[in-house]
């Protein structure tokens, strides 16, 4: 039986009367751009999240966009972000004139690392973008403490973490802004592409919503430069319907992470990834002598598993071990095989791939294992029993 990475139709297909009545509803209003539907799912968001103010935009990408068009980042300044991530994050930055600075990630929760991050903060540094990777949060009371100490401002991309917690705090509620991407494969995923953004600032939600229809206000009068950034009716209906299962879906994933965590562990040459494993504690060119590294919810962090993502040690041996997971027809992904500092893009900004020692050996190592939350169990076990004997041979 083959174990496919994701499986969109299970969960889609579950609520498709539900959805079905949505999109009908959507048709038969004549209202497609913004409106009450649009309006409505804000609310839900907002009270699901805890933020004063969601605000539905086109992407999660956009989301990042207006973030920093709100925060008015302009040409010549410098952002912090990782450069083991999505190239989302430092794309926007780059797109509005500003300077992406790559920052190191931690090999146990794979986010920033916030001594790095001090490291290369200069006079024109303006804000800082951790991403919360994988569906874990990032350090974010050592970010907020970074932030209040040389005046920067703080944009949360929780793309891979809505409903993830720190300290009983939600993703994306902690900074000036949090961005959430809601892409088909999140784990709550619209029909298209969809984003939200999120803030407890009055002035930046105003600001926000302005910029979100080319920086009109009131219509057909632009006070600013803004974009067409709208998320549309049907998405947000369609989210709408999704939205009350989200806990169940993040009960699914938590489940099967677990899952993955006691079988695998159990292997000879695996080892779960410890608090003394992170980069400010282990030189990357330290020598690892287990074979696989498992993934950690870290203490007071509320993880949701977006991606249960290992770390296949040696040289090449990730590549023999998705080659393996292939051939016994199980689906991989590796997020993401090459770090931004060393995309063809960046390449004038002059990073050298060692650099940043840590992202650069992640990319190298990490491999992702389905735990999407209607896998079935005995799929799970189907994936364990591959790794098994690929730890075996």
């Amino acid at each position: 039986m083959n174990v496919n990475l994701l499986d969109l139709k299970t969960q889609n297909g579950a609520l498709e009367p539900e959805l079905r009545e949505a999109f009908l509803r959507v048709l038969r209003s004549g209202h497609f751009i913004l409106g009450p539907e649009v309006e409505k799912f804000e609310r839900a968001l907002t009270e699901f999240t805890g933020a004063k103010y969601a605000l539905g935009v086109s992407s999660g990408t956009d989301a990042i966009l207006v973030a920093l068009m709100a925060l008015e980042i302009k040409p010549g300044d410098e952002v912090l972000c990782p450069s083991f991530t999505f190239f989302a994050t430092a794309g926007c930055v780059a797109r509005i004139g500003a300077k992406p600075v790559f920052v190191d990630s931690c090999p146990v929760c794979f986010n920033l690392d916030l001594r790095d991050a001090a490291r290369r903060i200069t006079p024109r540094t303006k804000a800082i973008l951790p991403v919360h990777l994988f569906g874990q949060m990032a350090d974010m009371n050592g970010v907020l403490a970074l932030a209040a100490q040389h005046g920067l401002r703080v944009i949360e991309d929780a793309a891979q973490a809505m409903g993830a917690t720190y300290h009983d705090k939600q993703a994306g509620t902690m900074g000036d802004f949090g961005t959430i991407s809601f892409f088909p494969s999140k784990n709550l995923g619209a029909l298209g592409d969809a984003g939200a953004l999120l803030t407890n600032d009055d002035a930046l939600f105003a600001k926000a919503k302005i910029l979100r229809l080319h920086g009109m206000d009131p219509k057909y009068y632009h006070q600013v430069v803004g974009g067409n950034f709208r998320l549309d009716a049907l998405q947000a209906a369609l989210l709408g319907v999704k939205l009350p299962h989200f806990n169940s879906y993040t009960d699914g994933r938590r489940r099967n992470a677990a899952l993955y965590t006691e079988q695998l562990s159990k292997l000879h040459g695996a080892r779960i990834a410890q608090a003394a494993d992170c980069s400010c504690a282990q030189d990357a060119n330290a020598k690892e002598t287990a074979r696989l590294i498992l993934p950690v919810a870290c203490p007071n962090h509320g993880h949701i598993w977006s991606q249960y993502t290992l770390r296949v040690i040696g040289s090449g041996a990730r590549d023999a071990f998705r080659t393996h997971l292939t051939a016994k027809g199980i689906g991989s992904e590796i997020y993401y095989p090459l770090p931004l500092h060393e995309q063809a893009c960046f390449a004038d900004l002059g990073y050298k791939p060692d650099v940043f020692p840590w992202a650069h050996r992640l990319a190298s190592e990490v491999v992702s294992l389905p735990i999407y939350p209607e896998i079935p169990t005995e799929q799970i076990e189907q994936v364990c029993n591959a790794i098994a004997e690929f730890l075996a041979s």
